[in-house]
Protein backbone atom coordinates (compact mmCIF):
# COMPACT_ATOMS: atom_id res chain seq x y z
CA UNK A 1 0.00 0.00 0.00
CA UNK A 2 1.36 3.41 -0.93
CA UNK A 3 0.51 5.42 2.16
CA UNK A 4 0.93 8.68 0.26
CA UNK A 5 -2.09 7.76 -1.85
CA UNK A 6 -4.28 6.78 1.10
CA UNK A 7 -3.91 9.75 3.44
CA UNK A 8 -4.08 13.47 2.84
CA UNK A 9 -2.41 16.39 4.63
CA UNK A 10 -5.10 16.53 7.33
CA UNK A 11 -4.81 12.80 8.08
CA UNK A 12 -1.04 13.26 8.25
CA UNK A 13 -1.45 16.05 10.84
CA UNK A 14 -3.87 13.93 12.87
CA UNK A 15 -1.44 11.00 12.89
CA UNK A 16 1.41 13.23 14.05
CA UNK A 17 -0.69 14.58 16.92
CA UNK A 18 -1.96 11.16 18.01
CA UNK A 19 1.53 9.63 17.90
CA UNK A 20 2.78 12.33 20.27
CA UNK A 21 -0.11 12.04 22.70
CA UNK A 22 -2.72 9.38 21.98
CA UNK A 23 -4.89 10.48 24.91
CA UNK A 24 -5.30 14.00 23.59
CA UNK A 25 -8.97 15.02 23.63
CA UNK A 26 -10.67 15.10 20.25
CA UNK A 27 -11.55 18.75 20.82
CA UNK A 28 -7.84 19.61 21.14
CA UNK A 29 -6.99 17.71 17.94
CA UNK A 30 -9.80 19.61 16.22
CA UNK A 31 -8.46 22.94 17.51
CA UNK A 32 -4.93 22.16 16.28
CA UNK A 33 -6.19 21.01 12.86
CA UNK A 34 -8.81 23.76 12.49
CA UNK A 35 -11.72 21.42 11.84
CA UNK A 36 -14.97 20.52 13.57
CA UNK A 37 -14.62 17.80 16.25
CA UNK A 38 -17.12 15.57 14.44
CA UNK A 39 -15.07 15.75 11.22
CA UNK A 40 -11.85 14.89 13.05
CA UNK A 41 -13.54 12.01 14.88
CA UNK A 42 -14.80 10.63 11.54
CA UNK A 43 -11.30 10.85 10.03
CA UNK A 44 -9.81 9.01 13.01
CA UNK A 45 -12.50 6.32 12.73
CA UNK A 46 -11.68 5.85 9.03
CA UNK A 47 -7.93 5.68 9.77
CA UNK A 48 -8.69 2.93 12.29
CA UNK A 49 -10.99 1.05 9.87
CA UNK A 50 -8.32 1.11 7.15
CA UNK A 51 -5.74 -0.29 9.56
CA UNK A 52 -3.53 2.79 9.46
CA UNK A 53 -4.14 3.25 13.19
CA UNK A 54 -3.81 -0.20 14.77
CA UNK A 55 -4.57 0.76 18.35
CA UNK A 56 -3.61 2.82 21.37
CA UNK A 57 -1.26 1.81 24.17
CA UNK A 58 -0.17 3.01 27.56
CA UNK A 59 3.57 2.66 28.23
CA UNK A 60 4.17 1.26 31.69
CA UNK A 61 7.45 1.39 33.59
CA UNK A 62 8.69 -2.25 33.52
CA UNK A 63 10.70 -1.83 36.74
CA UNK A 64 7.49 -1.03 38.61
CA UNK A 65 6.23 -4.50 37.67
CA UNK A 66 9.50 -6.31 38.45
CA UNK A 67 10.37 -6.71 34.77
CA UNK A 68 13.43 -4.46 34.63
CA UNK A 69 15.74 -6.83 32.74
CA UNK A 70 15.40 -6.71 28.96
CA UNK A 71 17.05 -9.28 26.71
CA UNK A 72 17.06 -10.14 23.05
CA UNK A 73 17.19 -13.84 22.24
CA UNK A 74 18.14 -15.23 18.85
CA UNK A 75 16.45 -18.59 18.41
CA UNK A 76 17.95 -21.00 15.88
CA UNK A 77 15.35 -23.52 14.73
CA UNK A 78 15.01 -26.56 12.54
CA UNK A 79 13.73 -25.40 9.16
CA UNK A 80 10.58 -27.53 9.32
CA UNK A 81 9.34 -26.15 12.66
CA UNK A 82 8.45 -22.55 11.94
CA UNK A 83 4.64 -22.46 11.94
CA UNK A 84 3.74 -23.88 15.35
CA UNK A 85 6.96 -22.69 16.96
CA UNK A 86 6.20 -19.02 16.31
CA UNK A 87 2.92 -19.35 18.16
CA UNK A 88 4.59 -21.20 21.03
CA UNK A 89 7.35 -18.59 21.31
CA UNK A 90 4.77 -15.81 21.54
CA UNK A 91 3.36 -17.38 24.74
CA UNK A 92 6.70 -17.64 26.59
CA UNK A 93 6.87 -15.71 29.86
CA UNK A 94 8.08 -12.16 29.37
CA UNK A 95 8.09 -12.21 25.56
CA UNK A 96 7.05 -8.84 24.17
CA UNK A 97 8.06 -9.25 20.51
CA UNK A 98 8.59 -12.24 18.22
CA UNK A 99 10.22 -11.53 14.87
CA UNK A 100 10.97 -14.10 12.17
CA UNK A 101 14.37 -13.13 10.78
CA UNK A 102 16.48 -14.02 7.76
CA UNK A 103 19.76 -15.85 8.15
CA UNK A 104 20.62 -18.88 10.19
CA UNK A 105 18.50 -17.82 13.15
CA UNK A 106 14.78 -18.34 12.89
CA UNK A 107 13.43 -15.82 15.39
CA UNK A 108 14.43 -12.84 17.44
CA UNK A 109 12.62 -12.43 20.75
CA UNK A 110 12.44 -9.41 23.00
CA UNK A 111 11.87 -10.38 26.62
CA UNK A 112 11.32 -8.46 29.83
CA UNK A 113 11.86 -10.38 33.06
CA UNK A 114 12.81 -9.65 36.67
CA UNK A 115 16.46 -10.67 36.68
CA UNK A 116 19.14 -13.06 35.38
CA UNK A 117 17.70 -15.97 37.38
CA UNK A 118 14.27 -15.61 35.80
CA UNK A 119 15.83 -15.17 32.35
CA UNK A 120 17.80 -18.41 32.82
CA UNK A 121 14.67 -20.25 33.91
CA UNK A 122 12.60 -18.93 30.98
CA UNK A 123 15.30 -19.89 28.49
CA UNK A 124 15.82 -23.39 29.91
CA UNK A 125 12.26 -24.32 30.81
CA UNK A 126 10.23 -22.50 28.18
CA UNK A 127 12.29 -21.60 25.11
CA UNK A 128 14.86 -24.39 24.80
CA UNK A 129 12.31 -27.04 25.70
CA UNK A 130 10.18 -26.23 22.65
CA UNK A 131 10.33 -28.76 19.86
CA UNK A 132 12.37 -27.42 16.96
CA UNK A 133 14.60 -25.06 18.96
CA UNK A 134 18.21 -25.97 18.24
CA UNK A 135 19.99 -23.26 20.23
CA UNK A 136 19.68 -19.72 21.50
CA UNK A 137 21.97 -16.74 21.80
CA UNK A 138 21.03 -14.09 24.34
CA UNK A 139 22.02 -10.44 24.62
CA UNK A 140 21.15 -8.67 27.86
CA UNK A 141 20.39 -4.97 27.55
CA UNK A 142 22.57 -2.85 29.85
CA UNK A 143 21.06 0.52 28.97
CA UNK A 144 18.35 1.67 26.57
CA UNK A 145 19.17 4.84 24.69
CA UNK A 146 16.03 4.93 22.54
CA UNK A 147 12.96 2.75 22.46
CA UNK A 148 9.86 3.71 20.54
CA UNK A 149 6.96 2.30 18.58
CA UNK A 150 6.47 5.56 16.68
CA UNK A 151 6.58 5.53 12.90
CA UNK A 152 8.69 8.20 11.17
CA UNK A 153 6.00 10.29 9.52
CA UNK A 154 8.47 12.83 8.15
CA UNK A 155 9.16 10.46 5.25
CA UNK A 156 5.60 10.86 3.96
CA UNK A 157 4.82 13.39 1.29
CA UNK A 158 1.40 14.68 2.27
Amino acid sequence: MDINRTIDDIDHKILRILQEKSRIPNAEVSRQIGMAPSAVLERIRKLEERGIIEGYEVRLNPRTFNQGLMAFVQVNVQSSCHTDLATALSTVTGVQDVHQVAGEDGYLLKLRVADNAELGRVLADEVCSLEGVQRTKTSIVLNTIKETRKIDLSRLTP
